[in-house]
């Protein structure tokens, strides 16, 4: 195994510290000695599995080492100490960074789930490879689950609905978090997924030849251009496919768009050109167009959407991107973190970069306004509403944009704009009307709030807002002032 992985790491990092990665691997291979997974597999071959799947992504081998050893103070006799002797203090920072607070100290296993939960973001807010490596090592739990007693999956596959995959999708690294659906689909609604894999299998071959012809249609049109570009399909995840035909309330024969298209090129202008000729050569799905790149969704990725109609009525999803939006698209934060270096040398130069440090606030915020909760619900609630990346954008009269998780209340709004607007608030005008504190704003609107000194927060308050900061405020008013 050792050897495997110093062969994938050599194809991108020739010279690497290989000694360190096979001091890790020795290491982590004598602490787990004698320990098996439930498949009767050596425990190695997990962590062995967890520092493969981040090759992936071409990290360096302080971040593998942290993978191959991320259970050794969890699971064996290992202590803080001694792993920060023998490799240094960034490792074993990735290390106790992904390491769970023993169980046995808390009441319940929400309160465990949370604490846990909280540990790993104050670690991660100051290494971003530490949720990297929490996700990886729940991807191979998850294509592993299979061995494990039923009522054990589900608890997992649950965990990983509700934090894991939100996390990795508000993150960007949609290819993990794709396959984590399928793998989570496959454990709590097997019937619905096993019906629409078959039905899905049966349609592939004709879909496989409509896709040709269209790819060989696009390339035909796109050669005039002489600029460099690539097209790959891809199919839709299963999970996504269910959602969609229960967002529609459709059947899956109603669904078309089981694959999707991508042409990727070299530069954003380039970009652009191709749409150009997409757009005029073909039949294009009414209203399909979005432009990600001048506005890219609050994960970093960016492409540009649109939907074609074929001469033969075959309707294709098309996603035009450079090289650099398809690794940032597929990996998200992680990517970026490869090229964290050239990245950041491409914001100082480049006002639409943000340096990526800004695409964790989030997670600075969920602490911020959390730290003084000790409601364990309320805490990943807080996560899992911070991991909602579909975003609206709200003007002030003034002018300025606050940006709101989609389903945000008028009364969230008051709070982002400011606490005490928020304590304060009587009213909401959207758009020059007034409404409910309840209504939930669309992006675009312009809200002015209404203020009046002798209102103030109250418990029907908090089935109103869904934002953390909103809740938390709220809290922090009624505990204060609640009378003893």
């Amino acid at each position: 195994m050792i050897e495997e992985l110093k062969s994938l790491v050599k194809e991108y990092s020739p010279d690497a510290d290989f000694a360190l990665l096979e001091k890790a691997y020795n290491f982590a291979s004598s602490a787990h000695y004698c320990q098996v997974r439930a498949s009767g597999e050596p425990y190695i071959t997990h962590c062995y599995n967890t520092a493969k799947i981040l090759t992936e992504l071409k990290l360096d081998v302080p971040t593998l080492c942290g993978a191959l050893l991320h259970d050794v103070l969890e699971d064996t006799l290992v202590v803080s100490e001694e792993l920060r002797e023998e490799f240094g203090p960034e490792i074993t920072a990735l290390v106790e960074g992904v390491t769970k607070i023993n169980s046995y100290r808390f009441r319940d296993h929400i309160t465990a789930q949370a604490e846990n939960w909280r540990k790993m973001l104050l670690a991660v807010v100051k290494d971003t490879r530490v949720i990297i490596i929490k996700l990886a090592d729940r991807l191979h739990n998850m294509r592993t689950i299979k061995f494990l007693p039923p009522d054990k999956q589900k608890e997992i596959s649950m965990e990983t609905l509700t934090l894991y995959t939100p996390f990795a999708h508000r993150l960007g690294i949609y290819k993990w978090k794709s396959e984590l659906e399928d793998l989570i689909f496959e454990v709590l609604q097997p019937a619905k997924y096993y019906e629409i894999k078959s039905k899905w299998e049966a349609r592939t071959e004709n879909n496989l030849k409509n896709l040709e012809a269209v790819k060989k249609q696009i390339e035909e049109k796109l050669a005039p251009l002489n600029i460099a570009f690539r097209v790959s399909s891809r199919p839709k995840n299963l999970y996504g496919i269910y959602k969609k035909m229960q967002r529609q309330e459709k059947p899956f024969s109603a669904i078309q768009d089981l694959f999707g298209m991508r042409i990727i090129t070299d530069t954003e202008e380039h970009c652009y050109a191709i749409l150009s000729i997409i757009q005029s050569e073909f039949k294009m799905l009414e209203n399909s167009f979005t432009d990600y790149i001048v506005v890219p969704k609050a994960n970093m990725y960016q492409s540009l959407h649109t939907t074609l109609v074929s001469d033969k009525g075959v309707i294709v999803e098309i996603q035009i991107r450079t090289e650099d939006m398809h690794r940032r698209a597929e990996y998200g934060i992680a990517a970026h973190w490869r090229y964290k270096e050239s990245f950041e040398k491409n914001c100082q130069k480049n006002t639409k970069q943000t340096n990526m440090e800004n695409h964790l606030e989030f997670i600075k915020h969920i602490l911020e306004s959390q730290k003084d909760v000790n409601d364990s619900d309320e805490f990943l609630t807080a996560i899992k509403t911070e991991c909602n990346f579909d975003q609206i954008y709200i003007s002030t009269p003034k002018g300025d944009a606050i940006k709101l998780p989609e389903g945000a209340t008028a009364l969230d709004f008051a709070y982002a704009v400011h606490s005490d607007i928020g304590d304060r608030c009587m009213g909401v005008k959207v758009n020059g009307k007034m409404v409910q504190l309840d209504y939930k704003l669309k992006s675009g609107q312009i809200c002015e709030v209404l203020v009046r000194n002798n209102i103030r927060p109250t418990e029907h308050w908090l089935s109103i807002v869904i934002t953390a900061q909103a809740r938390s405020r709220i809290r922090k008013y009624l505990r204060e002032h609640t009378k003893k």
